[in-house]
């Protein structure tokens, strides 16, 4: 009951691994406020998750992103953990790429991350905790993944600057990033048929040392450490959840 009667928020948990991340800091006693853009999936996540409420909002919309920090504000008064995991995919080659293929992964990936964070701030104090989902696609060679990797790379290098602005508040930040999991993400990359992302995943599952993909289930076990009173001396770290890709493979 590491998290009990705490308000988590998860922008981007109604699937994969942000539901996971909700449903288990639920287990644990968290009071869980979660968005995303499928009201579907927000509906049958938040029905799952005893307590829960749920939001239809864009992270790339930052005026959505606002109306969801103004009601918790308005009904809860606080967020005690910040669990930014909304990402979208996106793979084309350099000479393919586009400026609206750039600007729409790092309309969510970057940019909705970023401000998704500054807007919750302001009900957060000290003892907060805030996790953002990145990627090994940051640090690694993938072919077709340049908007991808700068919007997670990015990301990863403003989480460390941001680190950095709130220790002294008592507000720590660290980042998770997933090698090959088993979501719907990985069937929502445009242009690629369902024959390419077979194909994706073979060559992912060839990657990875463990020779298998990752469940939602174990990057949520990482995402409430780093949450967690476990992790009180941990900021500023990127936490591989890979199965050994990004050092091994």
């Amino acid at each position: 009951m590491r998290f009990k009667d705490k308000i988590i928020l998860v922008v981007g948990g109604n699937s994969g691994i942000g539901l996971a991340s909700a449903q288990a800091f639920a287990a644990e006693g968290g009071i869980v406020r979660l968005t995303g853009r499928d009201q579907a999936t927000i509906d049958a996540a938040v029905a799952g998750i005893d307590g829960a409420r749920g939001y239809s909002a864009d992270i790339a919309d930052l005026d959505a992103m606002e109306a969801v920090i103004a009601d918790i504000a308005a009904q809860d008064g606080r967020i005690d953990t910040l669990f930014v995991n909304a990402g979208v995919g996106g793979f084309a080659p350099i000479r393919d790429l586009t400026p609206a293929d750039w600007d729409h992964v790092h309309g969510v990936n970057l940019r909705g991350c970023v401000f998704a964070i500054q807007k919750a701030l302001r009900l957060m104090g000290r003892g907060g905790s805030i996790v953002a989902t990145g990627s090994i696609g940051g640090h690694a060679f993938v072919p077709g993944n340049t908007a991808y990797a700068a919007a997670k790379g990015g990301l990863y290098a403003a989480l460390k600057v941001i680190a950095g602005e709130l220790v002294s508040e008592g507000i720590r930040v660290n980042l998770v990033s997933p090698g090959p999991i088993e979501t719907p993400l990985l069937h929502r990359n445009p242009g690629m048929s369902g024959a390419d992302v077979d194909n994706l995943r073979e060559a992912m599952i060839a990657a990875v040392p463990m020779k298998r993909m990752g469940r939602a289930e174990e990057v949520a076990l990482a995402v409430l450490f780093l949450a967690s009173e476990e992790a009180s001396f941990i900021t500023a770290a990127n936490l591989f959840v890979d199965g050994g890709t990004l050092e091994l493979g």
